[in-house]
């Protein structure tokens, strides 16, 4: 007697084997058969027909900002609903494992957009726990609806143990005892089943709020000796380290990659941000895999992180994280709570002409190209310049520089001047390169984060598709298979957890879509209003004939576009500590 059986659908088990039609019984939670023959459906409770549909495992987003979220709606049904059964918090050195309100708004709310109000509410109104172990805890007591797993902040970590201000301080150096206690709250994570740590270098991610505003994290203030020490105890204990290097220092780059190599010591599995086809300089693109193959050829077990769709990003007026990289922008978003004052600021001649100056500078690494003809408005109260890009509005007014085309409309409408571009993985065929690298993890979504600026909840099915359509066309860049282990058992294997895979006795979550709706409606976004943050309206993903069924644990959450009344009510996902497969 099964609990689900789900019957003659294309099946994929998440190592990358050959698919077949198989039909599958499920049994208190578990995988329990996998069969060619059809299955006795005597007192089966549910029964799926996946005639001429796929059924994989559930995928796993390595790279979220869920940290608050997931206290305020454990469902996290925007992942969900794609297909994502298992998604791994604490990105980019931030978690909520050790700092209050004031401290996680100031962390999560510039650098990840969202707003810091709320951050402080929901930490301040819902925190329990003061210890890894006791967040772990607060999880399990949560109607989760994917599993989650977690890396531990460094910030959280560092801005915990010296204080904020001391943390985000340059002239300051933790104690031998301040260093001691940051390792016993990383080992303390690591006991508790935390995947690893992240940390971040990266200088244009800045802090809200007041007390240190618009100074970078606190793990960019770490010295090498204090990262040794961390990365020493993450080597011993075979966890990972998620990295974000300084783009603007090479060597920041090499370093958190080399940190990977063992040389008479254990390797360190390193994951670092991100494999990208940046506009602004084509050629590094090459660089990436090329590191990948001599770190790992060297004996590393180093990884970078790919989205693997186009990194189309839109901003409310100037309101873009990526400003944050020159001078001028930083100096826009360092007044986002002063509207009137960055109004003053942005209409300012002396100012404008800074703001050219770093516009017109086109060499060394950066993110953003730097080119507003190359930035489309999609929303404005003057319907004349819908649809242009602000370098062509510029052209209509006269000649206009395109950075005083772009400020004069913030000026006048501020965020009401909604716009696109984008920035990295913009040629599909460098795109099939890095997807099918080695050296490359499938992922960094960022999902539950940037909720004005971008939507890649549907990653993986946007990745299926181009998989898919490729193969019809002729011209496979890797098989179906394939793409179905990356974002599912190859994760979870290199991550060490419980999930990814397919096969009897393993773990039942399960997605099925329909590989017919695998098609141009993926690219679309819609938006949907967060309750639990003033009914903000978040950029997110629609695909909701795509996706036939998506179960957690075999128990059924959502399918075509519809959740299961228990989601929410229920606990449907698991904490998956590292190591215990």
């Amino acid at each position: 007697m099964y609990d689900t059986i789900i019957k003659n659908g294309r099946w994929f088990d998440g190592t990358g084997a050959p698919s077949a039609i198989r039909n599958l019984g499920i049994r208190d939670g578990r995988v329990a058969t996998v069969s060619s023959a059809p299955l006795d459906e005597t007192g089966c409770g549910r029964v799926i027909n996946a005639t001429g549909r796929w059924v994989m495992p559930g995928m796993i987003d390595i790279h979220t900002h869920y940290d608050v979220e997931v206290l305020l709606d454990p469902t996290l049904s925007e992942s969900l609903r794609h297909g994502v059964t298992t998604l791994l918090l604490g990105s980019c050195s931030l978690s909520t494992v050790h700092v209050g309100g004031s401290d996680a708004g100031d962390l999560f709310g510039r650098v990840e957009a969202i707003p810091r109000k709320h951050v402080v509410e929901a930490v301040d109104a819902l925190k329990t726990w003061n210890s890894a172990h006791g967040y772990v805890a607060a999880l399990e007591s949560l109607p989760l609806g994917p599993n989650v797993a977690a890396f531990i902040g460094h910030s959280d970590i560092r801005a915990s143990q010296l204080g904020l201000q001391r943390a985000t301080d340059p002239d300051v150096q933790p104690t031998e005892s301040e260093l001691t206690a940051m390792e016993h709250k990383l080992t303390e994570a690591l006991d508790a089943g935390f995947v690893g740590m992240s940390s971040q270098q990266l200088l244009f991610d800045k802090l809200d709020g007041e007390v240190c505003r618009s100074r970078t994290l606190p793990s960019t203030y770490a010295t090498g000796k204090e990262r040794r020490r961390l990365n020493r105890i993450l080597r011993d204990r075979k966890r990972a380290l998620q990295g974000g290097p300084d783009v603007a220092k090479p060597q920041s780059m090499l370093g958190m990659a080399a940190s990977s190599l063992g040389f008479f010591r254990p390797k360190l599995k390193v994951s670092l941000l991100s494999a990208a086809d940046i506009k602004a300089i084509p050629g590094v693109v090459k660089v990436f895999p090329l590191l990948g193959r001599i770190i790992n050829g060297l004996g590393g077990d180093f990884r970078w992180q790919h989205l693997p769709v186009p990194f189309e990003v839109y901003s409310d007026g100037i309101d873009l994280p990526v400003f944050e990289e020159f001078g001028s922008g930083a100096a826009a978003l360092h007044l986002s709570n002063q509207l009137e004052e960055r109004r003053e600021l942005l209409a300012d001649e002396n100012y404008r002409r800074w703001f050219r100056k770093d516009y017109d500078k086109k060499w060394g690494p950066r993110v953003w190209h730097r080119d507003f003809f190359d930035a489309e408005i999609t929303e404005c109260p003057d319907a004349s310049v819908i649809g242009k890009t602000f370098g062509q509005v510029g052209v209509d007014r006269g000649g206009v520089h395109p950075v005083d085309a772009f400020l004069d409309l913030v000026v006048e409408y501020g965020p009401k001047v909604r716009w696109r571009t984008t920035i990295s993985n913009h040629r599909p065929e460098v795109l099939d390169v890095l997807a099918a690298d080695p050296s490359v993890q499938l992922g960094f979504s960022d999902a539950g984060a940037h909720l004005r600026n971008m939507a890649f909840y549907n990653f993986g099915l946007r990745l299926l598709e181009r998989v898919h359509k490729a193969q019809q066309a002729g011209r496979p860049f890797m098989t179906v298979e394939h793409a179905v282990h990356r974002v599912s058992g190859e994760l979870a294997d290199w991550y060490d957890l419980d999930a990814g895979h397919l096969r009897e006795g393993d773990r039942a979550d399960v997605l099925i879509i329909d590989p017919a709706k695998l098609d141009d409606s993926l690219e679309a976004y819609a938006e949907s209003p967060i309750p639990e943050f003033d009914n903000l309206s978040r950029m997110v993903n629609r695909n909701d004939d795509t996706v036939t069924a998506v179960l957690v644990n075999g128990e059924f959450v959502f399918g075509l576009g519809e959740k299961a009344d228990t989601l929410g009510k229920e606990r449907t996902g698991e904490f998956l500590r590292a190591g215990a497969r």
